[in-house]
């Protein structure tokens, strides 16, 4: 009823834009409302975690807060858990990978949920010292506010794919006041692809919610003034992009090996007892696990790095023994991914993101001052500090140039472009190597949904396989006669013949081609047997093979169709044309 009575007051508004707007303005006026909603949403999650957390902090008294940073990860995440149970089904769908899906598979149509179940669940988890960022969940809720927003106003389908990357944009401007990271974030992580003409409305969203941003929100999470870098330290961050490599390798294999750990692992309640302890001894050991570990980042970036050890059990040893304080940072870093994803596994909500940049700050940390205590040389550690965050970023979620100029914009450390390119380039070089994809893509590949760096890959994998298997070839048995393949000749429309037995294994072929001398010798159309005509099939398609692989696979035998089975079975037989009429078909439909 609300649905129609919505459309029944937009519709004299749509109208009169058809005859004054034309489609170009009115893209960017949408894209300004994106960016608005998107905003007011990111700054509003990041005051209402910051002021909860605050509250929750205070409220205890000093000598049992560690008490309650044990308990308070474990009551975050039961409280998500129950909202998700009975608010949403069951049903959460956590991370940008859902997004990504919708785009590439269901027409950019993000479900309504997410408007608000991101944004309640990350703020419950988060708020209650989950250790996870906020990043993704407000990419997502401006991912659904732009996809939804152009359901309601009836924009296109190509249009809405725009909008829906203008929120996710926007999201990530508003949380870092950063819109050139928000676009690129965009470009690299969201959309596959982005024609030129479509990056204005990106840029004007992220603009909207950067002011937006800085209105209402405190400004930069961090800061960094500097004006040059030492060129003899090129060496240097070199072999940090070396090691951020290696730790973005490490995160994303233990994040996915959690992951399927807790898909096997039975009772949600369970979950969340057993999970939200892990987290809580976690926390309680090093402190710096709680929450996002934003405050940790700043401060290393304001020289306190010895006030890593605060709250813990090795406080004591803080001004004693420098080894104990690069101890808790390397223990931090390593054990952050375990903390996030124990965080989501056990049911809370939140993203890789900013646990990237926090792991990447300590290891650039301990990076410069390994370098510093070693007598060698010595580095100025805040620059290694963001150069890692940079790394690790650009490694984990593969958006090297979103790494780059989010790193440059959130700090101000435009004068390190430099060492950010060469600290960025080869983190994600080595990173891809040995991981493909991304933190957000290498679940949907293993589903078979490929969406970014494959345009011809990405396409075919929309296709559907079983719909193109062609059935009416007509089947012959081994002990047909000559005389009875004659005339089905006569009768058939195809030039190729499988052959089957009478289990329906496919055992051959027979062509026209192949048997056209046969066809003349009379004397042998009652002794000759098709098992003597029929020749083995270049190669066969299983139900699960790739289009791609398939297509490739007929280009380099020549041959125009390929049969199918289903182990050993005969099923039908894949043409050329059909994959490449499916595949057109496909391509019209995104670019419509």
């Amino acid at each position: 009823m609300a649905k129609k009575l919505v459309h029944r007051i937009l519709s004299p508004l749509l109208f009169w834009r058809l005859r004054h707007i034309n489609d170009r303005v009115y893209l960017i006026l949408v894209s300004v409302l994106v960016g608005l909603m998107a905003g007011l949403t990111a700054v509003l999650l990041k005051n209402s975690v910051h002021s909860s957390q605050e509250f929750l902090y205070s409220w205890v008294p000093e000598e049992k807060r560690v008490f309650a940073l044990f308990l308070y990860p474990i009551i975050g995440i039961a409280l998500s858990v129950i909202f998700t149970r009975y608010f949403l089904d069951g049903n959460l769908s956590r991370g940008l990978g859902p997004v990504i899906y919708n785009i590439a598979r269901q027409g950019s149509i993000v479900p309504r949920s997410k408007l608000y179940s991101q944004f309640i669940t990350s703020w419950l988890t988060v708020s209650f010292g989950g250790s996870a960022g906020l990043e993704a969940p407000i990419s997502v809720t401006g991912a659904a506010q732009g996809s939804n927003l152009a359901r309601l106003l009836r924009v296109g389908r190509r249009e809405r794919r725009l909008l829906v990357g203008c929120g996710a944009a926007a999201g990530v401007a508003a949380i870092f006041n950063s819109p050139i990271a928000g676009v690129l974030f965009a470009v690299e992580v969201v959309l596959s692809e982005l024609a030129a003409p479509y990056f204005i409305p990106l840029l004007i969203s992220t603009a909207t919610a950067t002011v937006v941003s800085k209105a209402l929100f405190e400004g930069q999470p961090f800061v960094l003034i500097t004006t040059s870098w030492p060129v003899d330290a090129v060496p240097f961050y070199v072999m940090l992009g070396l090691c951020t490599a290696l730790l973005s390798v490490y995160m994303i294999r233990v994040y996915f090996a959690a992951d399927k750990f807790f898909e096997r692992w039975p009772g949600t309640f369970r979950k969340v007892a057993l999970g939200g302890l892990a987290l809580g001894v976690l926390v309680f050991l090093f402190p710096p696990l709680y929450g996002e570990g934003y405050n940790i980042v700043q401060q290393l970036l304001a020289g306190k790095g010895q006030e890593l050890v605060n709250g813990s059990i090795f406080a004591v040893y803080r001004d004693e023994n420098v080894w104990i304080l690069l101890g808790v940072a390397t223990a931090s870093m390593l054990l952050k991914v375990f903390a996030t994803t124990i965080t989501v596994g056990a049911g809370g909500n939140g993203g890789m993101f900013g646990s990237s940049l926090f792991a990447g700050a300590l290891l650039g940390f301990v990076f410069a001052r390994l370098i510093n205590l070693s007598g060698l040389t010595s580095v100025t550690e805040v620059h290694f500090i963001v150069l890692g965050m940079a790394g690790v970023l650009a490694g984990v979620v593969h958006a090297p140039l979103t790494a780059i100029f989010l790193i440059a914009e959130i700090t101000g450390g435009y004068a390190l472009f430099v060492p950010l390119m060469v600290v960025t380039s080869s983190s994600y070089l080595i990173t891809r190597y040995f991981e493909p994809y991304s933190v957000y893509t290498r679940k949907l590949v293993q589903r078979g949904v490929y969406v970014h760096h494959d345009r011809d890959r990405s396409l075919l994998s929309q296709l559907d396989l079983h719909h193109l298997v062609q059935t009416d070839f007509v089947a012959v048995h081994p002990q047909d006669t000559l005389g009875t393949l004659v005339d089905t000749f006569r009768h058939a429309t195809r030039n190729l013949f499988p052959v089957v037995d009478d289990k329906g294994f496919l055992l051959g072929i027979v062509t026209l081609d192949t048997v056209r001398n046969a066809l003349f010798d009379d004397e042998h159309y009652t002794t000759t047997r098709v098992q003597d005509l029929m020749t083995d099939p270049p190669a066969t398609v299983n139900l699960d093979d790739s289009l791609l692989d398939t297509l490739r696979c007929m280009e380099q035998l020549n041959v125009p169709a390929l049969p199918v089975v289903n182990q050993g079975v005969y099923v039908g037989f894949l043409l050329k044309s059909t994959i490449l009429v499916g595949y057109r078909k496909q391509l019209l439909k995104e670019t419509e």
